[in-house]
């Protein structure tokens, strides 16, 4: 089971995750979707496409895009659609 937190609250929390490049993707309906807040941020991985992120609100406490997932990936990371990567001081274990 992988548990992401952050500030003292659990955001994510799985034991369906998908590793990709070091990092867990949490499938969509494990995410706790009231801690998320969406973003304008956007980034390009050559071969998954184009990520678009999160912020997370907790506790009145803001991290700006610190969770990010690929809403249209490219065909060979079809599996991760949808699903939500954290970083940025969030505690993946």
């Amino acid at each position: 089971m992988k548990t992401a937190t952050w500030n003292g609250k659990t955001i994510a929390e799985s034991d369906k995750t998908i590793v990709v490049e070091g990092n867990h993707y949490f499938p969509p309906g494990s995410v706790r979707k009231e801690f998320l807040q969406a973003s304008s941020t956007t980034s390009r991985c050559p071969w998954k496409g184009t990520a678009r992120y999160y912020s997370l609100l907790v506790d009145g406490k803001t991290n700006e895009d610190a969770a990010w997932y690929y809403p249209e990936p490219s065909t060979a990371s079809a599996n991760i659609k949808d699903y939500v990567a954290f970083w940025n001081g969030v505690d993946v274990s």
